[in-house]
């Protein structure tokens, strides 16, 4: 055993050398050290991380979404191949609950058998007589759909000469035995194969093969809607027209979100990584990926350049005309594939041609199987949204070869980039994270349904309370102040907590209006919040007027502003305030009678904890509230 262990790490080896190689053959350093060297520019250099790369799916997203991929095909898989979809996938998790019971029962049967003779291949044989007998379906079906992904004696495999080489195997994954059983290593190539099997079968369909193509772009679209409906509700449009004018069109959306001023556009793409581009052949990978994302990154540019300029008419696929309710400030674009496209993450690195100009984000590069689990993760739309805006705003300095990575790690500890690193690498392992709480929501696995971190911190507390609310509005006001939320530190956001705990619990003893200021360096923007159940013009006039002189005093790009119910602290209304500084003398005049200047977090924690020296009673607070600390924070 230890040879063959030995033996193979001695072949990773040798493997990971030979296709290393290319980036070391023409290496210069000083046109290196002058940014002229890209080593990752060719299509040979890109082979190890189109191998390495991890799987795009999870088995049971293949499984899901199988069954609504084909689910428009149905008559010609009865027709052709004697079953349809639907009975496809109840056999293959039939197989797969069956070889996994003999998996559990291996270590039993292996205690009455000698060391010497121990293999764990009894565990993965099966008859078509056990899968019937575990499935409602007759026997002969099941048989012909275990022999339809089937791998057949003198089939061949000659053409499997190079890693990068078409495998025949990855379609028909079983292996039938001289005795009339059947040999299955691993359950995910099973249900990977049912997934995209099928499509190859009708593509060699001459009469038929458009209509499939029809089908699969269809089913994209469809997904990506629907699960984006399940997170925006009524604020997803499916098949949007963009015309200048009445039949001057600009483009079509696949799938658009509008949701308070912000806007996500959606294009989705059915291309694949050929074999050819897997081999290294520089242009095909060129030619792909433009196939794949470019042409949709570049369509969904252009209606978004005409969506930002606000001189465009939108139409539902009924034609009907969409108005978004305000001016439109931040637009994300997303690209999305329907098929396991290799190091899709680093391709999109390496080869995208973008552009970011004003209110257009850089965009995001995905499979269907990662917007799956953003939205299945990310379920409301100001997580899922603020996930999009850091995606574009740090996506240059991220290295990654796989979008679930990326996921797992924002679950875990937000994926905020600080400004001291110029370029960060995640490794996949990062991802076990989102796949064990992807298993419990999908495959009812014990365990908790979302990982310690961004989404368990803040259950229960104030802040948490208030972006619910902000949500639950779409209101352009208050959805900055949820990304601001949403981006900072847990110590930062505890502190926000207490001190509204404090000013509540005040406006509820007296009656009158508490507050609290606090200013944030990067990006430059402060939070100031009241608390009071003054009545809405009144309290909204208050809280203007003090959000105005904050802004001027700490000449700040945007200041946001709350007020909230004393008894719930549930949000009342919020607002905004943008714009550059200008000076003015009277501003100027009325910030001289603010008798304090707001703290920065990290001052205002030492506030919160006492701090490091003693206030005098009759001192100004220092949480900016205006008022002496005897009749503050020092109550």
């Amino acid at each position: 055993m230890r040879e063959y262990v030995d033996r193979a790490e001695s072949l990773h080896a040798e493997l990971h050398r030979a296709l290393g190689s290319i980036w070391f053959k023409d290496f210069d350093l000083e046109k290196a050290k002058r940014g002229e060297f890209a080593p990752f520019s060719n299509g040979a250099a890109l082979r190890e991380p189109i191998f390495y790369g991890g799987d795009s799916a999870y088995s049971f997203q293949y499984r899901e979404f199988a069954a609504k991929k084909y689910a428009n095909d149905k008559s010609w898989l009865e027709e052709n191949k004697k079953f349809d979809i639907d009975e496809a996938i109840s056999v293959a998790n039939a197989i797969g609950k069956l070889l996994t019971k003999k998996e559990n029962e291996l270590p039993r049967l292996l205690l009455n058998t000698p060391p010497g003779e121990w293999t764990a291949l009894p565990a993965h044989i099966f008859s078509v007589s056990e899968v019937a007998d575990n499935v409602d379906l007759d026997h002969d079906l099941v048989a012909r759909i275990v022999e339809a992904f089937c791998f057949h004696e003198g089939a061949g495999n000659d053409q499997f000469t190079s890693l990068q080489e078409y495998n025949i195997t990855n379609a028909t994954p079983v292996i039938r035995l001289l005795n009339g059983e059947y040999v299955l290593f691993q359950h995910y190539s099973l249900m990977e194969a049912i997934y995209e099997g099928p499509f190859f079968w009708m593509a060699g369909d001459k009469a038929y093969s458009s209509v499939a193509f029809a089908h699969r772009g269809e089913f994209l679209e469809k997904v990506i809607f629907e699960r984006l409906q399940g997170v925006f509700g009524r604020h997803v449009f499916a098949n949007v027209h963009v015309e200048k004018s009445k039949g001057d069109e600009v483009g079509e959306i696949d799938v658009l979100v509008l949701f308070g001023d912000r806007a996500v556009i959606l294009q989705a793409k059915s291309k694949r990584l050929t074999l050819e581009a897997r081999k290294g052949n520089d242009a095909q990978v060129k030619d792909d990926f433009k196939n794949a994302v470019q042409d949709a990154y570049d369509q969904a540019l252009t209606c978004a350049k005409a969506l930002a300029e606000g001189n465009c008419r939108l139409l539902d696929r009924d034609m009907a005309e969409i108005k978004p309710e305000t001016l439109i400030k931040e637009i994300f674009l997303v690209c999305v594939v329907s098929d396991h496209y290799p190091a899709l993450a680093f391709q999109a690195r390496q080869f995208l041609k973008a552009e970011e100009t004003g209110a257009i984000r850089a965009p995001l590069v995905i499979d269907v199987f990662a917007l799956d689990a953003i939205a299945e993760m990310l379920d409301t739309p100001l997580r899922l949204l603020s996930y999009f805006m850091l995606r574009s705003r740090f996506g240059a300095r991220i290295i990654s070869t796989h979008e679930f990575t990326l996921l797992s790690t924002h679950l875990k500890h937000n994926l905020w980039i600080n400004d001291e690193y110029d370029m960060v690498t995640f490794a996949d392992d990062i991802s076990i994270h989102l796949d064990a709480a992807m298993l419990v929501r999908r495959e009812g696995a014990p365990g908790a349904r979302t990982p310690d971190g961004l989404l368990t911190r803040m259950e229960g507390t104030h802040v948490g309370r208030m972006i619910r609310n902000i949500e639950s509005r779409a209101e352009p006001a208050t959805i900055s102040l949820g990304f601001l939320l949403l981006t900072l530190s847990e110590e930062t956001l505890n502190s926000i907590n207490d001190a509204i705990d404090r000013i509540a619990s005040q406006a509820k003893n007296d009656g009158e209006n508490h507050d609290i200021t606090m200013i944030f360096e990067k990006p430059s923007a402060g939070l100031t919040i009241h608390c009071n159940d003054r009545p809405e013009r009144e309290a909204a006039d208050a809280l203007i007027r003090h959000c105005e002189l904050r802004k001027y005093s700490t000449k700040a790009a945007k200041w946001f502003g709350l007020v909230l119910s004393p008894r719930s602290t549930d949000v009342r209304f919020g607002l905004t305030l943008e714009g550059e500084w200008a000076q003015s003398d009277l501003m100027d005049e009325a910030v001289k009678k603010m008798r304090s200047r707001p703290l920065s977090p990290e001052e205002f924690r030492m506030v919160l904890s006492g701090g490091k020296r003693k206030i005098g009673r009759n001192e100004t607070c220092p949480c900016g509230s205006g008022d002496k600390y005897k009749r503050c924070c020092g109550r």
